[in-house]
């Protein structure tokens, strides 16, 4: 084909990124742009939809022109994206009707309190896979619909569209031609039935939502629309749709059942391919739809951390303690530990196995010794144990025990945290060359549904190791420190008010 290169978009939580790849999946330019986050109450946080939509179609023209190439040479558009963030907009105007709700939100914490009080937890994890709670689409849709004066009368009269951030793009890109997500994006709305494929008519009754205002679900793969040339200039085939967490998943070539990888961004997401087969967890888990592809679905076990790699930003931008991540990374490698500090970084609560919307970020051990080296060094452990929590808890439901963890995202160019990550894990962890999966996996899908790539085989020969970490750690020191990690814990969800 004359086509040779895909273009690939990643919507992140606080950045937008575009990248060109060619066939061998080496980058020919990638641009990164950061949009506004808004906090107008304490665990209120929300985007400006148009905001993101103008920033992703900046990143795309650049990439472009940085790539040196013709727009008539990219033979697909793929998209990742942040996942349970909602906007929902006018159908007519193709304008918000309020400010994008963000994954991180808790503001609709006593929604999902009052499901579980009233007994619909088991209702809800049976049909969706979810645990009631903020994180999720559902009850922020509810919310808007509840709070914009005249919306829920607007909605019923189908002059209102809602979806997730990748509905939203493909909307907006399309000329409005397409209102359309994927199964990946649609189960983490706590609105889909990950096991009949479709739209919860009872869920939808119990958060009355119309379903006329939701997207239809496709396949992670396949050709939805074309880019409106009176919108961005160029003609392009927008071929694939996928989750962040599900898109880093397939990147990592995780294609068979037990496979595993966690991902380092904004927040942590630990992701274990079970095949067809839907796993239950005991321990508070998610069971999500992995990835669909020609009406099948594969399922996989997920670990949800609020903040990760945010925990870094956070002091850089808030403590002001650091200037950059790569600062954050030598002053914790300057000490030989944190000194007995330990960070719990539950801004926004936390999320598996504990699923506690009201715990807060706390900082126990300080002493007169301790500084900011050492308070680096517990933000990265931190980073860490989390994951622990989540692996310890996925091996058991399962019933796999994880060979290697595959690991990816902006965190994971730390080999100090990657090192301490397989130390308290007791298990090897490795890193591929390519530590931007989740675009990267973007990229594979949509070149697999226009045939610029012909299969899962070929695509796993783009994939290559950087590096594998070996735990090192004594037993008794592992034992002594993710005993601390608890306690810690135990801390701060002592925490409410």
């Amino acid at each position: 084909m004359n086509s040779k290169y895909i273009l690939a978009i990643d919507q992140g939580t606080t950045s937008s990124r575009a990248v060109v790849f060619d066939k061998k999946i080496n980058k020919l330019s990638s641009v990164q742009k950061e949009f506004k986050q808004y906090y107008p109450q304490p665990s209120w946080v929300e985007h400006d939809a148009t905001e993101i939509f103008e920033c992703t179609l900046d990143v795309m023209e650049k990439a472009i022109k940085d790539a040196k190439i013709n727009s008539e040479q990219i033979a697909a558009l793929g998209i990742t994206n942040q996942r349970e963030t909602v906007v929902l907009w006018e159908k007519a105007t193709g304008n918000p009707v309020y400010r994008a709700i963000v994954w991180q939100c808790r503001r609709t914490a006593n929604l999902a309190d009052k499901l579980i009080n009233d007994g619909y937890s088991d209702f809800i994890r049976d049909k969706t896979g979810l645990i009631p709670d903020a994180y999720f689409s559902g009850t922020k849709i509810k919310w808007i619909l509840d709070t914009v004066p005249g919306l829920r009368k607007r909605a019923e009269n189908n002059e209102i569209l809602a979806g997730t951030i990748d509905t939203w793009l493909v909307w907006k890109l399309s000329g409005g031609k397409a209102h359309v997500t994927d199964y990946t994006n649609a189960s983490r709305t706590m609105l889909y039935n990950i096991h009949t494929l479709e739209w919860d008519k009872e869920l939808l009754e119990l958060l009355d939502i119309p379903e006329n205002i939701l997207p239809q679900v496709k396949n992670s793969s396949e050709v939805y629309a074309v880019t409106d040339k009176n919108v961005c200039g160029i003609e392009v085939p927008i071929a694939s749709v996928i989750g962040d967490q599900q898109a880093a998943l397939f990147g990592q070539g995780c294609f068979l059942p037990g496979e595993t990888k966690t991902t380092y961004g904004t927040g942590c997401f630990l992701l274990m391919n079970t095949g067809t087969k839907p796993v239950t967890s005991k321990h508070k888990l998610l069971t999500t739809i992995a990835i669909g592809i020609n009406g099948k679905v594969e399922y996989a076990l997920e670990g949800s951390v609020f903040i990760g790699g945010a925990l870094i930003k956070w002091l850089r931008d808030e403590l002001e303690i650091i200037s950059s991540a790569q600062e954050c990374d030598i002053l914790a490698d300057s000490v030989k530990d944190s000194n007995g500090v330990v960070l719990v970084p539950a801004f926004t609560g936390l999320g598996a196995p504990y699923w506690n919307s009201y715990t807060r970020g706390t900082i126990v051990g300080l002493t007169r010794g301790v500084n900011k080296a050492h308070i680096c060094r517990a933000a990265l452990d931190a980073i860490a144990f989390q994951v622990k929590d989540e692996i310890e808890c996925m091996k058991d439901d399962a019933q796999i025990d994880i060979p290697v963890l595959k690991v990816d995202g902006g965190v994971s160019v730390s080999d100090l945290m990657l090192q301490f990550q397989s130390d308290i894990l007791g298990i090897p962890v490795c890193r591929p060359k390519n530590v931007e999966t989740t675009i990267t996996g973007a990229a594979f899908l949509a070149g697999l549904a226009v045939g610029f790539w012909n299969s899962k085989d070929e695509i796993l020969e783009q994939w290559e190791k950087d590096k594998t970490f070996n735990p090192s750690m004594k037993e008794e020191e592992k034992s002594k420190l993710y005993s601390r990690w608890q306690k810690a814990i135990e801390c701060a969800m002592s925490w409410k008010e």
